[in-house]
């Protein structure tokens, strides 16, 4: 299997991906020790909520937006744009002292990143298009998303010995120019005029019509959100467990969490054997009912020492590689090549609203009951969306079907290759949703 390391184009844009990451996770940690310094320790909390609230509202609102506004841009010149656009606006972010400036600042720089992460993501199935190699480079893009959780917060307990902590606003600047250096180096395809030149309201909504009318679709959303509800319990509330279970949040926060990202490490590694002889729907229900599994055994077992926590945390982050790291390849196979970055930017969008939903439920169950209990009921119901996507996505899911196209002349030339045959103009061929397809066929290729 060809390594996608091995083309420089994905190299560069890998390179591309760390350096955001890192800067979004240097982001992440300024963010918190600005609203504490802003708001103090009575209002700390209300204004971090308030600017994360701010963050999924651009996520869940604005990314089919954002891609629609982009789509008659090149595709490299919007990614470099997006990126000195994030870089620019953690300048003023590092020497504000007003809620209103820091919250303004941060929907814009959300706004960008609702743009930039779904045009990233739909970029290198064009610059990696062997099925294999991609599916490898899913894996590495999944491993860089876990490691940057697990070490921005060690890089920024670092930089904090030696700097203040507004100045982590112009390190993570520095990160974002690494990424625009990293871009102007490979070499992105074009996207195409045919989406330049439809209506905007067409193609803000193509990507989630796309999304809605196909099944897989429906199903990798279910597994999303599956996962989401039972996932939301180790992250927000693995520091709480450390503090009231094990005595020390400081201590063993970070050392739960470092399992954590190892086993999401391992489990992306291991995906793309999975995916080839399994399938995706497989694998990502196999991650959903893994992930549930572990948590309902260490939600009625005894406190467990450190040991039995590894296993459980690694446990947690394998099944979530499971599910997460074969989206990419479920949306490739479900959309022209000229619609995939609407159907990115739909998923982005409908993913991010189920952790919107699956956040507050987390922490809120976990103060109306007791943490294991919390976790129990969790993952109940993750099993009960993965069972519902189950059936929403079919176990026979062929790319290529078998249609009809009645209101076709049969001069039309989508009937010529390949060629219909009969009244009805009958063919197959790897069907997407778009103009001439707009429902989905169930037929056999």
């Amino acid at each position: 299997m060809t390594s996608p390391l091995a083309n420089p184009n994905f190299r560069w844009l890998f390179g591309a991906q760390v350096c955001s990451l890192i800067g979004v996770g240097l982001l992440t940690v300024a963010l918190s020790l600005a609203a504490y310094r802003i708001g103090g320790a009575e209002a700390a909390g209300q204004v971090l909520g308030l600017l994360l609230a701010l963050k999924m509202v651009a996520y869940v609102g604005l990314a089919p937006v954002a891609e629609s506004l982009l789509a008659g841009v090149s595709r490299k010149g919007a990614l470099v744009a997006l990126d000195i656009g994030r870089m620019m606006l953690l300048v003023p972010m590092a020497f504000t002292t007003h809620i209103w400036h820091i919250a303004a600042l941060s929907f814009v720089f959300f706004v960008c990143s609702a743009g930039f992460t779904p045009l990233y993501q739909s970029v290198i199935p064009d610059i990696v298009p062997e099925e294999d190699a991609y599916t490898r480079a899913l894996a590495w893009s999944r491993i860089a998303y876990t490691l940057e959780a697990v070490l921005s917060p060690v890089i920024a307990g670092t930089l904090l010995t030696v700097l203040a902590g507004g100045s982590l606003f112009l390190v993570a600047a520095v990160a974002f120019a690494g990424s625009v250096v990293a871009i102007l180096m490979a070499q992105v395809p074009s996207h195409g005029v045919e989406r330049a030149k439809t209506p905007f309201w067409k193609r803000a909504s193509k990507g989630l019509t796309i999304y809605v009318r196909t099944p897989r679709l429906r199903g990798l959303f279910l597994f999303n959100f599956a996962l989401s509800l039972a996932m939301a319990w180790v992250l927000v509330n693995t520091v709480v467990y450390a503090g009231a279970r094990l005595g020390s949040s400081e201590t063993y926060f970070p050392v739960l969490m470092g399992f954590y990202g190892l086993g999401a490490a391992l489990g992306a590694v291991t995906v793309p054997r999975l995916v080839r002889r399994l399938s995706e729907r497989n694998v990502m229900g196999l991650g959903t009912f893994l992930f549930a599994s572990v948590g309902m055994c260490f939600s009625l077992l005894p406190t467990a020492p450190l040991g039995g926590l590894a296993v459980v945390w690694i446990g947690f982050g394998a099944a979530s590689s499971w599910v997460l790291t074969p989206g990419g390849l479920v949306i490739t196979r479900s959309a022209r090549k000229t619609d995939r970055a609407a159907v990115f930017a739909a998923q982005f969008s409908l993913s991010h609203a189920g952790w919107l939903v699956a956040y507050p439920l987390a922490g809120w169950m976990a103060t109306w009951v007791s943490l294991e209990m919390a976790l129990l009921v969790l993952c109940l119901m993750c099993i009960a969306v993965s069972l519902l996507a189950l059936q929403v996505w079919p176990k026979e899911d062929p790319v290529a079907r078998a249609h009809s196209h009645p209101e076709l002349p049969a001069d039309h030339p989508h009937l010529r290759d390949p060629q219909a045959t009969g009244e009805n103009h009958r063919h197959a061929h790897p069907f997407y949703i778009d103009d001439l397809h707009p429902r989905w066929s169930n037929g056999p290729a």
